[in-house]
């Protein structure tokens, strides 16, 4: 019996001990400011590995003691939480389990157009859509990328970069979303991307535009490059390639994601048609990610000017329209 005193009193001495070191030693690890995305549902364990994988932790066992001391996995708050240099683990601690708030961390999936992005912000309670909608035609936003775009309902398409964000439902509105969200644009489009754009002989918003496109044809990055190599090599032609002839641009118009369009869709008179209208859609269709709009400025080098999507959603690229055809009737859709 006073054997087992004896070790349950070194035992506590020896947790006691482990608290002060952790309490004292316990630093940050990591060279600079860290951002971690804890999910809605992640448990401990999940954001201990985040935080040890971003190196903002060295020890994932005794980051889990230290939590053991003050608080419970309840108290885990979703969001994008930045971490600062320097910080301990009493400080990430408690960065990490701030009690529940009106907080609302909202994915915005690249490919989404404006009314998709409008439908989950209301959805998650953040917006009242006719103002939302207002705003992005009516407000004045001051960035460089938007400069010569007109006023008007589809203003704000392609320039709400699809990313996590935090909001709160008191604190922010449809004025400070969007401003969040174009900030994000504006930090991840650079300076030598518009330069890329200048050598192009591209607008930003034509880049933007293009990428869109992209985006919503393509699935994998290597396709993204050949997408935008044959929508490249068709705003070069002066015959009737020089219609893109997206799909994605119909759709757009449609509202509906149709996977076969019929004669009397690509028929449709609009500005965004490209079966209709030669070059680019008036504007983009989409939000598009990084990856697309770094395709969109720097096309693969080919001949191609077809592709198509076989049943599989795989992409198939030609030069020649007999070569298209074949293909056309290798996947059964001719």
């Amino acid at each position: 019996m006073l054997k087992k005193i004896i070790i349950g009193i070194v035992f506590v001495a020896v947790l006691v001990l482990g608290y002060s070191i952790l309490e004292i030693n316990t630093v940050f690890s990591a060279k600079s400011d860290v951002q971690i995305t804890v999910a809605q549902g992640d448990n401990l364990n999940t954001i201990i590995s985040d935080l040890k994988e971003q190196k903002v932790i060295t020890n994932k066992f005794l980051f889990k003691l230290y939590s053991k001391f003050h608080g419970s996995i309840e108290t885990i708050r979703p969001g994008i939480i930045s971490i600062p240099k320097g910080a301990d683990y009493k400080e990430i601690f408690g960065l990490i389990s701030k009690p529940d708030s009106d907080e609302v961390a909202v994915t915005i999936p690249e490919g989404f157009e404006l009314r998709e992005i409008a439908d989950k912000l209301e959805k998650e309670g953040l917006i009242d859509k006719n103002k939302f909608y207002d705003t992005v035609k009516n407000h004045s936003f001051d960035y460089e990328f938007l400069k010569g775009i007109p006023f008007g309902d589809n203003r704000l398409e392609g320039f709400l970069f699809p990313d996590t964000y935090t909001f709160s439902k008191t604190l922010d509105n449809e004025t400070t979303i969007l401003e969040k969200m174009l900030k994000r644009f504006e930090q991840i489009y650079s300076k030598s991307m518009t330069e890329k754009a200048n050598q192009l002989s591209m607008t930003d918003y034509e880049v933007i535009t293009l990428a869109s496109v992209i985006e919503r044809e393509a699935r994998t990055t290597d396709d993204f490059y050949l997408v935008s190599s044959v929508f490249h090599n068709r705003l070069k032609r002066t015959d009737s390639l020089k219609y893109l002839q997206s799909c994605a641009t119909v759709q757009y118009i449609l509202k509906e994601r149709k996977s076969v369009l019929s004669e009397k869709d690509t028929k449709i008179d609009s500005p965004y048609n490209t079966y209709r209208y030669p070059g680019l859609p008036a504007g983009p269709i989409c939000s598009p990610g990084k990856a697309a709009i770094d395709a969109a400025l720097n096309p693969k080098q080919t001949d191609y000017l077809y592709f198509l999507n076989d049943s599989d959603g795989k992409l198939h690229f030609s030069t020649t329209y007999a070569e298209h055809q074949k293909l056309m009737e290798q996947y059964g859709l001719k």
